[in-house]
């Protein structure tokens, strides 16, 4: 077991096994631990966890013309889990693979929407579903400038392909509460900019 897989950083926990489920496309592991409770009693656990690696998104905004540069792409997930038609609106994402997150997401930023980032703000990290995927994401703010978009749409090596959607804010920040944005990365980041960011009341 590597550390990633075995931590030591909680006396209340130890793990006694990690199997490998699979590998075929990510790494799923059922984990066998020792757990000690509030009360002090120990309980044997199993879990889960589905290890995608870590990724990086980007709100990408135009403060002076009021607008958001998102995506849309066919998520089959999303599809089967009553999405109408898997058409997903997001911001621009993508896995670190080897690079650190400002790396990464600047490579993603400029693969999907055509925009090369300048100067990139951190926002915050979460984790996107921590009862069973190890992933944590990296999120940032940053302007464009709509005069120096380039093609973007994905890499088509890859099955990508991606619609490019400059919104309004307003526009945006309304189709969270009508559904047609359902995305959480992208929910956070939009109610960031609205509360603390670039939209944010003066």
């Amino acid at each position: 077991m590597t550390s990633s897989t075995s931590p030591s950083r909680n006396p209340r926990v130890r793990v006694t096994d990690v199997e490998l489920l699979s590998s075929a496309w990510y790494v799923l592991r059922r984990t066998t631990f020792d757990y000690q409770h509030a009360d002090g009693h120990w309980t044997t656990e199993q879990r889960e966890t589905y290890d995608r690696g870590n990724g990086a998104t980007v709100l990408l905004y135009d403060a002076d013309g009021g607008t958001v540069l998102l995506t849309r792409q066919f998520r089959y997930p999303v599809y089967v889990n009553d999405h109408p038609d898997g058409m997903f609106i997001e911001t621009a994402a993508g896995l670190l693979d080897a690079d650190d997150p400002e790396t990464a997401i600047r490579r993603e930023a400029e693969e999907e929407t055509g925009v090369r980032i300048g100067s990139l703000e951190h926002v915050f990290d979460v984790y996107t579903s921590p009862g069973s995927v190890t992933e944590r994401l990296h999120c940032y703010a940053a302007p464009y400038d709509p005069a120096d978009r380039g093609t973007g749409g994905g890499l088509a090596e890859e099955g990508e392909d991606i619609e490019v959607l400059e919104l309004p804010f307003p526009k945006a920040l309304e189709m969270i509460g009508t559904g047609e944005i359902a995305d959480a990365k992208t929910i956070m980041l939009l109610q960031w900019a609205a509360l603390h960011g670039p939209f944010r009341p003066s």
